[in-house]
This record gives structure tokens, C-alpha cells and sequence, in this order.
């Protein structure tokens, strides 16, 4: 997604905003902090909350004190964040044209977001709308691969993706350096995500953009996969309740830095 959003998160997205509530995990607590402490945000502050999708950051953000403006594009995802926070602001725009004055905000922040629209384009407005010495902050919830179901689970997915950006290829750093920003800097935390396999499993896996774009017969597909893996495996079989390993990935970068 560069001038306009791509293929895969117009058509997944526009169906699967409800989906995407009820399947994606919630952050670390650890991340608080790294808001506070890392990127300075407290109740003095603006940030931009970019491609904010269904506001599932956008909590994290608004907990800080600061004043959020939630930039989306896709509509449908727009909506379920103006109905779950309509106190924040939320503006219909692209990454790479945000419509805001020059050095006006103090921090943007990407949660599962920044490899949509990665280009030094995207990252010239970005570093155009933040102040001196602003920060830009980039997070993603991943799957933890070291468990060993987990990998069975991301082939699943893997499979469909197709020309899809995603994080794990690390495509999105090909961006870095930018002459704006300092040198990225990274934290990680680990985390679960708990709940019954419909949600931690089934609609995670059908939140996601390309897989929410499927047919009808290839989603059912999947589902059948998705079952047939948890039957396989001893620490899923027969579970009411499991727990998904996630690793969060958090980076921040410095303008000017």
C-alpha cells in the first residue's frame, strides 16, 4: 500500500472487521511502558494511532493521556473504531498523505500496520507531520515460532498469502535508514493470548487480510485444516481453552535522532 490500500486488505478487511475484533490478541502489559518510558507520551502530547484498523491499539494509546488522531483507510475498519472509541478522533486517510500540518504531532505509531504502506514516500510524510525530535513507533504481535505446533499453524496461513505484505518476510525494512530518522531500536516481550479455539485459532486465522479474501469453499478449507491440526496435536486436542505464545515486537526510531 503505497497510494492506495492494497488488494488483499480492501477486500479481506471490508468483510472481516467483526472477525478481527474478536480473533487478534491484546498487548503486553510490558507495552505500556514502552509508550510512557520509550516514546515519551503522557498527557502533553499528540500521537497519530496509523492504520489503526478497529482501534485494537488505540486503547493502549489513549491510556497514555496523550490526544490520538486514528488514521484508517479501509471504512469498514474506520467504523468499528469511531463505535469503540468515539471520543478519539478518526480521520479516513493514507500513510502518505495524512491530513495534518507540518511538526504538529509527537509521535506516530504503527501497531500491526507499518507493513502495509512501508515506503520512503509513507516515511517522508510521516517525518513531515512530527515535531523535532518526534518519535516514530512500530509494534506487531507475532506468533511465538519456538513452540512446536505453532510453525504447523503458520504453514496453514503461509500457504494463501500470495503477494500480501507481512512482517516475518522483513520486507518492511528495506525502508531503513531513512535520512529523517535515527536508527531503529528494539524491544521484544512475550506474552498469550487465551480463549476458547473459535477465537485464539479459527478467527485469528480468519482476520487475517488475504485469508479473509478467500472463496467461500477455500475458507472452508482452511477451517478443515485448522481442525484437523488441533485433533493432531496433544497440547490442543480436546481443549476448551488455549493459550497462543505471541512475541511483540516493538521499535522506535527518533526524527532527527
Amino acid at each position: 500500500m503505497k497510494d492506495q490500500v492494497h488488494h488483499s486488505a480492501a477486500a479481506g478487511y471490508k468483510t472481516a472487521a467483526e472477525t478481527y475484533v474478536k480473533g487478534r490478541p491484546e498487548y503486553p502489559p510490558a507495552v505500556t511502558d514502552w509508550l510512557t518510558a520509550t516514546l515519551d507520551l503522557d498527557g502533553h502530547k499528540t500521537v497519530i494511532d496509523l492504520g489503526a484498523g478497529t482501534g485494537k491499539f488505540t486503547g493502549r494509546l489513549v491510556a497514555t493521556g496523550a490526544q490520538v488522531i486514528a488514521v484508517e483507510p479501509v471504512a469498514q475498519m474506520l467504523e468499528k473504531l469511531s463505535a469503540n472509541w468515539p471520543d478519539v478522533l478518526a480521520v479516513s486517510a493514507m500513510a502518505t498523505d495524512l491530513p495534518l500540518p507540518d511538526e504538529s504531532v509527537d509521535a506516530v505509531v504503527c501497531a500491526q500496520a507499518f507493513h502495509w504502506f512501508a515506503s520512503t514516500e509513507a516515511l517522508d510524510e510521516i517525518a513531515r507531520v512530527l515535531k523535532p525530535g518526534g518519535k516514530l513507533g512500530l509494534i506487531w504481535n507475532l506468533r511465538d515460532t519456538r513452540v512446536g505446533w505453532v510453525p504447523k499453524l503458520d504453514a496453514i496461513v503461509n500457504a494463501r498469502e500470495g503477494d500480501t505484505p507481512r512482517y516475518y518476510t522483513g520486507a518492511w525494512r528495506k525502508v531503513f535508514p531513512h535520512p529523517a530518522f535515527g536508527p531503529l531500536q528494539a524491544e521484544h516481550f512475550h506474552h498469550g493470548h487465551t480463549g476458547s479455539p473459535e477465537d485464539v485459532i479459527f478467527n485469528r486465522v480468519r482476520s487475517t487480510s488475504f485469508i479473509a479474501a478467500l472463496p467461500d469453499a477455500e475458507r472452508a478449507r482452511i477451517d478443515e485444516q485448522l481442525r484437523a491440526l488441533i485433533a493432531s496435536d496433544p497440547e490442543l486436542r480436546g481443549r476448551d481453552v488455549m493459550t497462543v505464545p505471541y512475541e511483540t515486537a516493538a521499535f522506535v526510531a527518533v526524527k532527527g535522532g
